[in-house]
């Protein structure tokens, strides 16, 4: 077992190696995050048959929008994202480009009992658009994903692996095995692979409380999103500010703080509601009015709380391994970079040194940068 971290990508391209006999390597994977299908659509695209598993009913992960009444829509998991990496620039460039991706050139400030202490300005954020899913509905485009199957634990069985739902059907065996899904989960569906488990576990992740207002009215707030500090809301964003989110009225979306959600994951909702609206008045230092509409949700695996130094996890003789923003780095780029890591992996562990190709595009024909 192995990990890689971002120094053996190929930031430019991926190499990749053509098997030497005649039949396409399967592949599974488990999550349709961005890091799954960041590694499912590497590996479609260089040849593989790869099977995608969801147990949901959509693609993203917590790159999510809740639609609700009417036109309302709330980005309640990841709020934005920046590009860093030369690698992952490229392919939000490609994605600008196409317009799926869309900056968001908000005012963000820092918020402490009410007071604005300072912008949060200089930095190039970015929102999938028109949804935050966006991105991961291209990345899935032509997939075989099947969604609403929940897979049980992989088990080796004569040099494959042996992939099973809950309700012991069996769903096929492949050739290697990648799993997106948080690292406590990873860890389960890992355990025959001890190694591996032993190292998911290690990377603890902290929960979320997400609440969703709308108001008829605008709040008038001289700013579009803050940190919060010194206080259970740890963000606050006004999500109809973002491009593509149209709706009659304003939008808000508040994230309690890691430590608060930690202390409170398993009280009832009805009561973390009420509690969080409350300190969502005290944030912004305005009188209460009743929302046209409130909803909590609770994201159980949210935020890593220390990544594993790698990029990802792959055992090369097995050809299994996890990918997720818990490896390598948090944040959507971190994830997008764990897949990358995880699909170079498996190339690099099947195909070996036979004559090498190259991946010139993740996601779809590469298109130069917006200007």
């Amino acid at each position: 077992m192995s990990q890689t971290n971002g120094k053996d990508i190929d930031a430019d391209r991926c190499e990749t190696r053509r098997p030497s006999n005649s039949g396409f390597p399967t592949v599974a994977v488990i999550g349709t995050g961005i890091s799954g299908l960041t590694c499912a659509r590497t590996l479609v695209d260089q040849g593989f048959k790869v099977t995608v598993f969801e147990k949901s009913r959509g693609v993203g992960g917590r790159m999510a929008t809740r639609r609700a009444e009417g036109s309302l829509s709330f980005d309640h998991g990841a709020q934005y994202f920046t590009a860093r990496d030369s690698c992952f620039r490229r392919s939000v460039d490609s994605w600008l480009h196409d317009g799926i991706v869309k900056p968001w050139t908000a005012r963000i400030v820092a918020l402490e009992e009410g007071s604005i202490k300072k912008d949060k300005q200089g930095v190039d954020r970015f929102v999938a658009a028109p949804a935050m899913n966006a991105v991961c509905r291209l990345l899935a485009r032509d997939l075989d994903v099947q969604f609403r199957t929940r897979v049980m634990p992989v088990k080796r069985v004569h040099n494959r692996w042996n992939l099973t739902n809950d309700r012991e059907k069996v769903l096929g065996a492949f050739d290697s095995v990648i799993v997106s899904a948080p690292a406590a989960q990873t860890a389960q569906l890992l355990r025959d692979v001890p190694a591996l488990a032993n190292e998911a576990t290690q990377a603890q992740m902290s929960g979320c409380w997400a609440l969703m207002l709308a108001f008829q009215e605008p709040l008038n707030l001289p700013f579009d999103a803050a940190f919060v500090q010194e206080s259970p809301v740890s963000w606050i964003a006004r999500n109809n500010s973002k491009p593509g989110r149209g709706s009659t009225g304003e939008t808000w979306v508040v994230h309690a703080s890691p430590s608060w959600s930690e202390a409170n994951l398993e009280n009832a909702a009805a009561e973390i509601e009420n509690l969080l609206l409350e300190e969502f008045w005290q944030a912004v230092a305005l009188p209460e009015r009743c929302p046209s509409y409130s909803e909590v949700h609770r994201w159980r695996f949210a935020l890593p709380i220390e990544p594993l130094p790698g990029r990802c996890l792959f055992n090369d003789q097995l050809l299994v391994g996890a990918c997720g923003d818990w490896c390598g780095g948090p944040r959507v780029e971190g994830a997008f970079l764990s897949g990358m890591a995880a699909a170079d992996r498996v190339m690099r562990s099947i195909q070996g040194d036979n004559a090498a190709t190259k991946v010139t595009s993740l996601t779809t024909e590469h298109h130069p940068p917006t200007p």
